[in-house]
């Protein structure tokens, strides 16, 4: 809770996991207003939009409107904020998880966990708790307790065998912040119903199915996936062909896909499930870094997070605002996430596009991932961050290497239609089908990680905001540093020197994977 010095009330408040214990006597401490900008959508949930520069932060407690975030909590809490006070938009606290470590943390990690204490405040009470700090001096105390430690949790796995032991991993979470209907319980009635389905049919399965429950989602920034991904990585990356994520489908008036989550090389077999199993078009966006995306630095090409939404209009009419999950339910991470966030209509269409989506990467006979769309987007980040470069840094190699891939992957795509009408062998001249489905899951292990991953193969990137192409996410420094720090700018372009070194050599590797198919 929260308490205004002097006063004899208390506020209600919430503590996201990993924010630090204050202990009974709480945090006492002047408190200063960050006035920060409304998030919008799932796509800035994980920004820091609060303003710079504004304040002496030391010593004092800050309130922001918002979620405690990563990216905020850190920036506060490098700026010398003693604690941390943000305010949710609506009449519930919203439960969240403020650490940017993903999953079990590391000794090279470790000292990125939260230091202050951070909770969060309804709106009622935050907007006074504003009106207070922008009247002049007033301290408050922050008291926050949580438990932490280690605790045994089970990962069901069903392993449904197909004909070969390639297999796509469906995976969500189980753990939920209170009753947790539309925030996971219906993503897990529907993991246990593609189960049932797909077990039912295995006789007609080409590709096996594993179909995964995690533990940690919400409380452990994705350990149980996070686990799985450390443990089962070689498996995983030698025969894994996908990963679908399930996350809070079929929720109340959640009938339209105008935000759903695909890498780039699954966009056409998404759009085509959504457009068969429902008769409607969907809108899509690059995953986040969130949602038990813990296999992008091995390599999976992934699709799904949410799936159906409120309809935009529907949700300013309701007078909603954006969130994580509950197909935009604003009960979403409160104690009204109850059984009534569910619907049965909803959640029956939803079940459809997996059931199609999920059969047709089984028994293709050839992988429904394009990537050329993949290496296309690749080439349109560096092309912006050549451009953002201009003379303080060469990026042609990069460039040639995107133009490389580019035109052996549509010598390898002209040849799939053929194969994919041949059956037995394969065709008497050129690649077989399995040839072409080997170097599209190498492929997937080369540009995955080129274009989502700034960290190593099997290293798990921070949950925060990322761009395309992470290696070169620090080009558009360039100038900034040249023209406030000249005397740093060698050691910036030196590093990223390397970094382009790095993405240049994975498409090179990608190109040469492709021509030693074709000149078989």
């Amino acid at each position: 809770w929260v308490e205004i010095v002097g006063s004899n009330g208390r506020m209600r408040a919430k503590p996201p996991s990993f924010s630090t214990t204050t202990g009974p006597r709480g945090l006492t401490a002047p408190l200063v207003y960050v006035p920060a900008k409304r998030v919008t959508g799932v796509g800035d949930l994980f920004d820091d939009t609060a303003a710079r520069g504004t304040a002496d932060l030391r010593g004092k407690i800050v309130i922001s409107e918002g979620f405690p975030m990563p990216l905020a909590v850190a920036r506060f809490q490098d700026a010398g904020a003693a604690g941390q006070i943000y305010v949710n938009e609506g009449r519930n606290i919203h439960w969240g998880i403020c650490t940017p470590i993903w999953g079990m943390p590391t000794h090279a990690n470790l000292q990125r966990k939260p230091t202050t204490p951070v909770v969060a405040v309804n709106r009622t009470d935050g907007e006074a708790l504003v009106a207070l700090a922008k009247d002049g001096s007033v301290e408050v105390t922050i008291y926050a307790a949580l438990a932490e430690g280690w605790w045994p949790c089970k990962i069901p796995v069903a392993r449904i065998r197909g004909e070969t032991d390639e297999f796509l991993l469906v995976h969500g979470h189980y753990d939920s912040w209170d009753v947790g209907i539309g925030d996971n319980a219906v993503g897990d009635a529907t993991l246990l119903e593609l189960a049932r389905i797909f077990h039912a049919g295995r006789d007609r399965l080409r590709r096996s199915l594993w179909v995964a429950w995690w533990p940690g989602h919400s409380m452990g920034r994705y350990a149980g996936s996070t686990w799985f991904a450390d443990r089962f990585a070689l498996e995983l990356r030698k025969r894994c062909v996908a990963a679908v994520n399930i996350d809070s489908p079929g929720c109340w008036k959640a009938t339209e896909y105008d935000d759903v989550m695909w890498m780039a090389e699954a966009e056409g077999l998404c759009r085509e499930a959504i457009r068969d199993a429902t008769a409607k078009e969907a809108r899509g966006r690059r995953p986040v870094r969130a949602g038990d995306y813990s296999f992008d630095q091995i390599g999976l090409t992934s699709f799904f997070m949410l799936l159906s939404n409120i309809p935009e209009e529907e949700r300013k009419r309701l007078g909603f605002y954006a969130v994580g999950g509950c197909g935009g339910n604003i009960a979403w991470h409160t104690e009204d996430d109850t059984l009534e966030v569910a619907d049965r209509e909803n959640l029956a269409r939803d079940l459809r596009v997996y059931v199609t989506a999920i059969s047709r990467v089984l028994n293709a006979r050839i992988l429904p991932f394009d990537l050329r769309a993949t290496a296309r987007e690749i080439q349109r980040a560096v092309a912006e961050y050549a451009e953002q470069a201009g003379e303080l840094l060469d990026l042609t190699t990069v460039t040639d290497e995107c133009v490389a891939l580019l035109g052996v992957l549509e010598e390898l795509y002209s040849q799939i239609p053929a194969l994919e009408r041949v059956h037995g062998a394969g065709a008497a001249r050129g690649p077989s089908a399995d040839d072409v489905n080997s170097v599209l899951l190498e492929l997937s292990r080369i540009l995955v990680p080129i274009n989502y991953a700034e960290g190593e193969r099997f290293d798990h990137d921070p949950a925060l905001p990322r761009a395309t192409v992470p290696k070169l996410a620090g080009v558009p420094r360039l100038r900034e540093v040249r023209d406030t720090r000249p005397h740093e700018l060698p050691f910036l372009q030196a590093g990223l020197i390397r970094e382009a070194n790095k993405v240049a050599n994975a498409l090179y590797e990608a190109s040469y994977a492709v021509r030693r198919i074709l000149s078989d």
